[in-house]
């Protein structure tokens, strides 16, 4: 079967940095100091009704309002609701809703827990909330590869579109797991930074700082898109999945499996390193992650390495909604001819072979820009993104 092409035509992001497009954009150049980093002020209210909020956990709310924002710029796209569907990806689901049924259960003196108590925890909530709110009637699915889920939801979207069982599809990750529970359990599993900064690829770097928050993608079949007049913000050329089997947290000690992943999405796109212009890293700041990525780069690319950066010293690292939202940063990197900054870096980590990483932001020929993206389990997903022409 011929593969068709996919094009991005909307984008909306809610995060620490900013929520829309605009906002997110220009917070990407800002320090946010210690973290965690959360959503302040949060308040849907003028997408969702408060009575319908009440029915969904933040991570579904964080969702619908930047599939709303993403359909928005989209425009009319009269797909078919049954060509239509949803990908959502998600590390942890409904942690605000699970601890209060827990709470409800185990430390109330008449425990009421809430009828909608499970529809709100479960993982696939946000997708199932997408398509009832839009009337997507094609594939509404759920990926939960830990901090490759949002990236992995883009590429599952792709692929249905691109084997013609969809049309168009919202794509991204979604999470709102800064609470008291999460935060504790990655704290005692050493994975965060105990000084709370975020310094991606710094030798100082000493664990992530987590972060939440939701990014949406509206990909459509490129004639379509082409034949009404969309504006075409990038074309998704190809993704690579692999799988470490080595450890539930650590990556594997050489990197086989994000370099496996990274060398079939170049070959997936029909690209050749060369043509690679920017990598929005994963770059957690933690030990073992930055060293292996920048050892993996620089065995794919040598002494001639595109321009690197993370963006997880301004948006924290958002577990399963990380992938969304640097797929996101990447498609503005390509239309906006800028990459954005790896804010938090102050002194490279001389261990780490990457000599092009972008400590401000930067004005480039637009080319191909690939967005990484590891999760615990050895999850790796890789998307390549191209200029619209």
């Amino acid at each position: 079967m011929k593969r068709r092409r996919v094009a991005v035509t909307g984008m909306g992001v809610v995060t620490g940095p900013g929520q829309g497009i605009e906002d997110f954009w220009e917070g990407l150049t800002k320090d946010p100091g210690k973290g965690p980093f959360t959503i302040d002020d949060w308040d849907p209210s003028a997408l969702i009704p408060r009575r319908e909020a009440r029915r969904l956990d933040v991570f579904s709310q964080y969702a619908r309002v930047a599939a709303h924002e993403a359909l928005e710029m989209a425009g009319d796209h009269g797909t078919a609701a049954d060509r239509s569907g949803a990908c959502v990806g998600t590390g942890i689901g409904g942690m605000q809703s699970f601890e209060n049924l827990v709470n409800a259960v185990y430390h109330s003196p008449r425990p009421r827990p809430s009828p909608l108590a499970i529809p709100m925890m479960m993982g696939n909530a946000a997708a199932a909330d997408i398509s009832i709110t839009f009337g997507f009637l094609g594939p509404a699915t759920t990926q939960t590869l830990a901090c490759a889920a949002g990236a992995q939801a883009i590429c599952d979207a792709l692929r249905q579109i691109q084997w013609g069982y969809a049309d168009l599809m919202v794509a991204g990750g979604s999470e709102a797991a800064v609470r008291p529970a999460s935060i504790a359990g990655f704290r005692v599993a050493r994975a965060l930074s105990p000084t709370d900064e975020s310094r991606p690829f710094d030798v100082d770097r000493n664990g992530f700082v987590v972060g939440e928050g939701a990014a949406m993608m509206v990909l459509e079949e490129w004639d379509q898109a082409h034949s009404r007049g969309a504006d075409i913000l990038a074309e998704v050329l190809g993704a690579g999945t692999s799988s470490d089997a080595h450890h539930i947290t650590a990556p594997h000690p050489d990197g086989d499996g994000a370099r496996r992943a990274l060398e079939w999405a170049l070959e997936d796109a029909g690209a050749t390193p060369e043509q690679v212009g920017y990598i929005n890293a994963h770059g957690t700041a933690t030990p073992l992650n930055d060293a292996g990525e920048g050892q993996v780069i620089a065995s794919i690319w040598g002494d001639n390495q595109p321009l690197v950066s993370s963006i997880k010293g301004t948006t924290g690292h958002a577990l399963g909604a990380s992938g969304g939202i640097e797929a996101v940063a990447s498609v503005l990197a390509i239309s906006r001819g800028q990459v954005p900054p790896n804010v938090g870096l102050r002194e490279q980590d001389p261990q780490i072979p990457l000599h092009r990483i972008a400590v401000e932001r930067e004005d480039w020929d637009p080319g191909l820009a690939v967005s990484n993206s590891f999760g615990f389990g050895g999850h790796n997903t890789v998307l390549v993104f191209g200029p619209a022409d």
